[in-house]
């Protein structure tokens, strides 16, 4: 006998017709549930014909979530316990028959241990209770989990980048498994799946525990993902969803995924692509005073994927339910735990999708589907804004405050990368009599200074197509070297942001007396105000125009200047 019916009876078929006392049946689009004090029966429906036109957008390929005879119910019965017992231990008991009135059996039905509805995630989001501790708990189990998954398969399909692949199933149905066995009422369970099936190329989707991505030629799996997301918000934009912002969500993944194919192969080729949950969602999350037990695993359906992208739909789910705090706890507990360094940017990349991939899920034609998928939408939006790459030039004239400034955008927001001429420039081996202090004053016959944006430049690429913001702390009084700068963020899909710093020329020399006599303590007063000064009329002289830079004003206290300048980078 199968290990997942050792401790599994016999139950009565007719307990989902005439419930006893204590007990009621809830049905789903998938499944048919029996509810007792303190356990959940669970019927995986038989396939048959469909009852109706699906409601919302056709999904061509997709099957009814449903499977073909006993014996594939009970697979996918044993399938369910094996792959959800360990994010939920002492929940899934085992698989129990189900017989008729003659004692024939006629079904299979996995048996849970009833968990307090209290305690559910939602539940104690809507109750508004602080949440840090618990989420600390969800956070760690996910990152072990996902360390212990397998790697997925990533198998190619025969299509070409610009076919358009449905992947969102049908609104109103949910992925087997996806039930808490907490108390349910229909209204209470989820629309829509995460889990994005399978394409029958690739084996379809009633093969039980396989878990494979599916990817087009050339495409990364969050290529994919986004093709397949996007198709299907389309069917809604200009109706249920704001056609601008539909086109905006477009704009700026395009743009991300554009420049940071490298970081997206490097995540395929690295292993981080698992067959992972699938359906992490806060109704299928229980926080209990001995863990968290985790639910829901889809025994089908589309589970591989980036495990960024995995633990983002139970962030994105969070942020539906009004909590983003508990969000950004969840997942900076999350990036504690696993360890893996990632930039921010592909994070908020696959929070955007999960938010749009459940905001095209949600709608079936109800008005408050509609508001649900809006918001979303919304969510959606505000990640992709957050996951912009960014080229950041801070320049100015020296003493106008720019190596602060840099200094305070760099470290306003994790991910941005600072970069500053004046230690790439001192960290140049000279070949020539080229000096570094007269190449100040003479920038444009200047070896250093050509070397020096070099490789800031170079240096910049390699973090902008590690999907990192870049600010870069320099002069940028040469009109070459900024062109040069606006190539290289057309060329990694990058936003193209130049801050030019100001003051009056007395603050600006006071400022560069002050910087010269802390690192020159043997030198003079005077020296250092004349050496100062020197440089600063000398690039005044040369300086070309900047009309393309938004200018700082320094002048004013420090913070004033940083938030005028940080409105301009987000």
């Amino acid at each position: 006998m199968p290990v997942e019916q050792v401790t599994a009876t016999s139950v009565p078929a007719d307990l989902w017709l005439r419930p006893r006392s204590a007990g009621r049946v809830v049905e789903t689009g998938t499944a048919l549930l029996y509810l007792d004090a303190d356990r959940v029966l669970k019927r995986h429906r038989p396939a048959g014909p469909p009852a109706g036109p699906p409601a919302g957008p056709a999904t061509a390929g997709a099957e009814a979530p449903a499977f073909h005879g006993r014996l594939a119910r009970l697979a996918a019965c044993r399938a369910e316990v094996r792959l959800n017992q360990p994010l939920a231990p002492g929940v899934y008991a085992g698989v129990a028959d189900v017989v008729d009135g003659r004692g024939a059996l006629c079904d299979h039905a996995v048996v849970m241990r009833r968990l307090p509805a209290s305690r559910q995630l939602t539940a104690l989001v809507r109750a508004g209770a602080p949440l840090n501790e618990q989420l600390r708990h969800v956070a760690r189990a996910i990152a072990s989990f996902h360390e212990r998954c397998a790697p997925a398969v990533i198998t190619p399909a025969s299509i070409t980048s610009a076919t358009i692949c449905p992947a969102i199933v049908s609104p109103g149905t949910v992925s087997p498994g996806t039930v808490s066995p907490g108390t349910v009422s229909p209204g209470t369970v989820s629309p829509g799946t995460a889990a994005l099936p399978l394409p029958a190329a690739a084996g379809g989707p009633n093969v039980v525990g396989v878990s494979t991505a599916v990817v087009g030629p050339g495409e990364s799996g969050a290529e994919r993902q986004w093709r397949e997301a996007f198709a299907a918000a389309q069917a809604l934009r200009g109706t249920v969803l704001d056609a601008d912002l539909v086109d905006e969500i477009g704009r700026l993944a395009q743009a991300y995924l554009a420049g940071r194919r490298g970081l997206l192969a490097r995540r395929d080729r690295g292993g981080w692509i698992r067959d992972g949950h699938g359906a992490l969602r806060a109704d299928t999350v229980y926080c209990l005073d001995d863990g968290p037990r985790i639910l829901g695993r889809p025994v089908r359906g589309r589970r591989a994927g980036d495990i960024l992208a995995d633990i983002a739909l139970l962030a994105v789910d969070l942020e539906r339910l009004g909590a983003p705090e508990d969000a950004d706890t969840l997942l900076r507990r999350y990036r504690e735990y696993a360890g893996a360094p990632h930039p921010r940017s592909l994070e908020h990349l696959h929070l955007a999708c999960r938010a749009l991939q459940e905001a095209a899920a949600t709608y079936a034609g109800d008005p408050h589907e509609g508001e649900q998928a809006r918001r979303l939408a919304d969510i959606a939006y505000r990640h992709l804004r957050r996951a912009r790459v960014r080229l950041v030039l801070v320049g100015g004239l020296p003493g106008t405050g720019k190596t602060t400034l840099a200094g305070r955008l760099a470290a306003g927001d994790e991910g941005r990368v600072l970069l500053r001429s004046d230690l790439v420039r001192a960290g140049l081996t000279l070949d020539g009599p080229d000096d570094a202090t007269e190449s100040y004053v003479w920038p444009l016959a200047s070896e250093t200074t050509a070397r020096t944006y070099e490789q800031l430049l170079a240096q910049a690429r390699r973090a902008l197509d590690d999907g990192e913001t870049v600010v870069i702390d320099a002069s940028w009084s040469d009109g070459r070297h900024r062109a040069a700068a606006a190539r290289l963020a057309r060329d990694t899909s990058a936003e193209l942001i130049e801050l030019r710093c100001v003051t009056s020329p007395e603050v600006a020399a006071a400022r560069l007396v002050r910087r010269d006599a802390a690192g020159r303590p043997g030198a003079t007063q005077s020296d250092q105000a004349g050496a100062t000064a020197a440089v600063h009329r000398a690039m005044s002289s040369w300086a070309e125009p900047w009309p393309t830079a938004r200018v700082i004003q320094t002048t004013v206290p420090e913070g004033e200047a940083f938030h005028a300048a940080e409105r301009c980078v987000v």
